[in-house]
Parts: structure tokens; sequence; C-alpha cells
């Protein structure tokens, strides 16, 4: 029988991946350095599916990763840490970690391409920075860094990328295709992580496979770790009786995808026979404002409570990014199914009953407006 290896099979979706891989009988090991930030208590969580195999350790050792790969012939490399905000704070952390570790994994693989058939990668939105964008004079342009003057002006949808063009911009889809200009370091490194795989892939003859996967949201997210999916981050306030904090106006764009959903396209992603050497977006193609997020699971976990916009803006966020998801759908044969009027009420009943949480929302902004991030 063959056997996958799952890396970050202990956190959130490569938990949901450990389970699904298992309901279909086959084997699964797990590679997880049980990180404090997703971890807190440093075990392995509660919700690990048994009949997984875990072995603890570092993408980074050569070692770890080479016991790892001991009998393997699939691997999903979730591993990683996650975050734009720590990522721009503990810089070498998010290098190390993500394309570090992948450069570890890769050569490893590299070594074993003969028994190795597919490695799928997670990536991110990130990847793409502010996303697209269409000029009624120019097109679609595809903006870089909003300029912090503009931010101080509480000017929040960035300017046309072309000189001397002061026209607004409407937002539309991005797809893969879209240039990637991250603006985060996080966004660097999940940028390096992908290009890592589908570079060395087409030169080894490794099949690889990016996921830009999109806003993440579901049961088992990492409620202590405040630098997780916005969906995380509002509810995990929420549960200790504090409004969601909103940076800006609220008014950014984003494309939640449930954690389901994200599954079925990893597994996809290892059976598409025209998957590899690409990038696919993982969304579901609708949009939701940030602010709207906020007050609907307000009004399932705490109505009492309304949003706290703040109009101040971090370093590293974007304003809008929200995908096309026709590429996944055609090559992958991929289509998300949850739609978030279900998908919430879910993911309060289980933030619900957590009872051991440590909010941390509070310290970690301290840390960035410390580090001069935040304004």
């Amino acid at each position: 029988m063959s056997r996958a290896l799952v890396t970050g099979g202990a956190g959130f979706v490569g938990s949901h991946l450990v389970e699904a891989l298992l309901g279909r009988g086959e084997e699964v090991r797990i590679l997880d350095d049980l990180d404090p930030l997703a971890h807190p208590t440093g075990k392995p969580p509660e919700h690990l599916p048994a009949g997984a195999e875990l072995l603890l350790g570092d993408l980074r050792s050569a070692d770890d990763v080479a016991a790892a790969l001991d009998g393997v012939d699939r691997v999903y490399h979730l591993g990683g840490i996650v975050g734009n905000g720590e990522s721009m704070v503990n810089v070498r952390k998010a290098i190390d970690s993500n394309p570090g570790g992948t450069a570890t994994l890769l050569e490893a693989l590299i070594a074993r391409r003969d028994r190795i058939r597919r490695v799928v990668v997670a990536s991110s939105m990130v990847v793409y920075g502010e996303g697209t964008y269409r000029c009624g004079e120019h097109g679609t342009v595809v903006p870089w860094l909003r300029p912090a003057v503009r931010l101080r002006q509480r000017r929040w949808d960035p300017p046309c990328p072309v000189d001397g063009c002061d026209r607004e911009l409407e937002p539309v889809p991005v797809r893969e295709d879209a240039a990637l200009r991250p603006v985060s370091v996080y966004g660097i490194s999940k940028r390096d992580t992908e290009e890592l795989a589908l570079v060395l892939g087409q030169a080894y003859g490794i099949e690889a496979v990016a996921l830009r996967y999109l806003n993440i949201y579901g049961p088992r997210q990492a409620l202590a770790n405040p630098y997780t999916g916005v969906a995380a981050i509002f509810s995990a306030r929420l549960l200790a009786g504090r409004a969601p904090r909103v940076f800006e106006d609220g008014g950014q764009i984003r494309d939640l995808v449930h954690v389901s959903d994200v599954v079925a396209a990893t597994l996809a992603a290892m059976d598409a026979p025209r998957a590899p050497g690409r990038a696919f977006n993982v969304c579901t193609g609708r949009r939701i404002r940030i602010a709207e997020l906020a007050s609907r699971l307000c009004g399932l976990l705490r109505p009492e409570l309304e949003p706290e916009v703040t109009g101040e803006f971090r370093a590293g966020d974007i304003r809008h990014c929200f995908a096309d998801p026709s590429r996944a759908r055609e090559l992958l044969g991929f289509e998300a199914r949850v739609r978030i009027e279900d998908g919430l009420p879910e993911l309060v009943e289980w933030v619900a009953s957590q009872t051991d949480v440590v909010e941390r929302g509070d310290e970690a902004l301290e840390g960035l407006r410390r580090a001069g991030l935040v304004g």
C-alpha cells in the first residue's frame, strides 16, 4: 500500500486532510514541529486523527525530512508558518521556515524522485499582493505597495500604477497568470515556496502542483494564534467577550473558502492528470467585505457586540483579494460547495465549544505598534 506524507499535518488544514486520507483507507504519516503559535500546549491536538503516524520534527532538518519520507510516494506539503503580521516581525523565521524548509524537503525529494509520484504544495493568495484591478484608461493593472502617505490620509484603495493616472481602480478577480507582487514577508516566503517546487519539479521530473489557498475558515482553526485567518481572529475575540477589531474602514474584499473545500481541492490536485507544473486558486469565486464578516460573526456569537472599525492600517496588509476559480474547475474538477451562510454557523458552533482559548490579539497588536508597523 502507498503512503502519503502530510507536512504540517497536525494543524488546521493538515488535520482535516489527514482525516480525509485515512477515510479513503490510505496510510498517512505526519511531520510536524507543533509550533507554539498553532499548538500552545506543545502537545499533539486532541483533534489529531487516530491512525496516522506522527513524527515530531523540523522541515529544516535534513534528518527529520529523510525519516519522514521513508516509504512515502506522495507528499502534501502544508508545513510552515502563517501570518502577515508574524512575518513582518520575525523575518528570518518566516524565510527559514517556508522557503528554507521547502528547500530541504525538495532536496530530499530529488534524491528519491524515482519513487515520489507527486508533491502538492500549499501556497496562498498573499503571493498576489494587492491583487488585480481595472483602470478605465489603462485596462488591467497590478498595483504594488500602497504608499504609506496615502494610507495615513485614509485613502485605502491602491493608486493606478501608471505614472500620472489618478483614476479610481475597480478590483477584479485575480487569475493565476497575474504578476506575483507580494507586499509582506509572508507573501514573499509563500511565493518562493511555490516557485521552488514548480521550478525544481520541472528540472528534475517531479510532478509538482501549487495551490493558492484563499481565506480558509472552519473548525480547528488556531484561535490562540493572533496571526491566523481573519475569521478565526474575529471569533477568538468574540469568544473572549471582545468586539472584533476591523482595520482600515472594513471595506476590504476577501473570498472565504471552507476547510472542507480546501481539502477537496488538495486531494484533487494529487490525482488530476493536467495539474503538474501549475498553480491553482482554491477559492469560491464569491466576495465578502471584512466589516460584513465581522458583523455576521457578532450576530452568531455575541449579538450584543458590534465590530470596532479602527481606521488604522498595518504594514503588509492588502486591500482587496478575491480570485477566479475557473482554472481549478477546468483542470482539477474542483468547485467549492460550502456557502458562507452554511459554513459560518458551523465555525461558530465549534468556536463556542472551545473553553481554554487565550486570546492574544492585543498582545500581537502592541508588538506591531512597537515595531512601527501600525499607522
